[in-house]
């Protein structure tokens, strides 16, 4: 785990109004080290960014999870069955849904009777999503549901009326640290009921040079997909942040599976934040922590499942043993 320094000066009290965009600006450019929730690159531009990463030959996640449901798409779907009459097919993370139509597909070919219910923070996802779903498979029942994770995990309380199949695919859980996946875990763990699946993409340990030319491409995608942070910043808030003054930093520890992505400052300089009354001084080589993206091996998943009230009732994985989707279950 890092340290930080989570003391807050005057500066960076939040106020009850703010976005939760706004509230991470104050508190993680304010404190130091400095740091930005990944989850805020996924504006329009963002997005785009994200679609060209998924076509590039280093980020081999995307093919592999494809890989995983284009050629076990029955065997998945096949330990859906014993969910009776009708369930919930609940994605947090929805994204563009290009993997998950392979799963809908079978789903569909089989008349099964589910509803689709994709989650995304990115109100552009979910609308080109659902716009693309539809005119497939037009007797599909798709309920969009844009928010955060954890705001959705509260309301998914509510969902009780029939067993619930959820997806966190895409790594996303390697968005966190083991601690906080745990938390996460324990959170839905909370709202499944008895016979509620969960199926959990998680990328697997592997060349420490395949992890990081994934995440630091030749082309400089990433880059630009990290700086969006910085970029965003300045259309929503009128800042002032020249993006070529950082430089886009991946690590990776293969002891402990973790890639983290920094923006690092040239020099020093000063950014100012109009919209929200901030000034932002930054030392030369001081950093901005951007994303964490964990990476997983069969003990570690069994470990945090055990620690959250999980137990893994199957897995699936691709040909070069890149990356595993995980079913997990409630314990019977």
């Amino acid at each position: 785990m890092e340290s930080s320094n989570n003391t807050q000066s005057p500066a960076v009290r939040l106020k009850k109004s703010e976005s939760s965009f706004e509230a991470a600006i104050r508190e993680g450019l304010g404190n130091y080290p400095k740091r930005l929730p990944s989850r805020f690159i996924y504006d329009k531009e963002g997005d785009a960014l994200f679609r060209r990463i998924m076509d590039m030959p280093e980020y081999y996640l995307t093919n592999c999870e494809t890989e995983i449901f284009e050629q076990q798409k029955v065997q998945i779907i096949d330990a859906l069955e014993p969910l009776g009459e009708g369930f919930d097919l609940v994605e947090l993370g929805a994204g563009d849904g290009s993997k998950t139509r392979i799963l809908l597909d079978e789903i569909i070919r089989r008349d099964m009777d589910f509803r689709y219910l994709p989650i995304d923070i990115s109100q552009n996802a979910l609308s080109g999503l659902s716009k693309k779903l539809v005119a497939e498979f037009t007797e599909l029942e798709i309920l969009p549901q844009q928010g955060t994770y954890f705001d959705i995990l509260e309301e998914m309380q509510q969902w009780k009326e029939r067993p619930k199949v959820i997806l966190f695919l895409g790594s996303n859980i390697g968005n966190l640290l083991h601690p906080q996946a745990i938390d996460f875990l324990q959170k839905l763990r909370a709202v499944m009921g008895p016979s509620d699946l969960l199926l959990l993409g998680c990328d697997q340990k592997k060349e420490p040079q395949i992890v990081l030319d994934a995440y630091n491409d030749p082309a400089g995608i990433t880059e630009a997909f990290n700086k969006n942070l910085l970029e965003r910043i300045n259309r929503e808030y009128g800042a002032d942040f020249d993006t070529e003054r950082f430089i886009h930093w991946e690590t990776y520890d293969p002891e402990s599976g973790t890639a983290r992505s920094y923006l690092v400052a040239r020099e020093s300089f000063e950014v100012t934040i109009p919209d929200l009354d901030m000034q932002v001084n930054f030392e030369a080589w001081e950093s901005i922590h951007t994303e964490i993206s964990q990476k997983y091996d069969n003990r570690t998943l069994e470990w945090i499942a055990g620690e959250t009230g999980l137990e893994i009732a199957a897995s699936f994985t691709d040909s070069r043993g890149y990356y595993k989707d995980y079913l997990l279950q409630v314990p019977k």
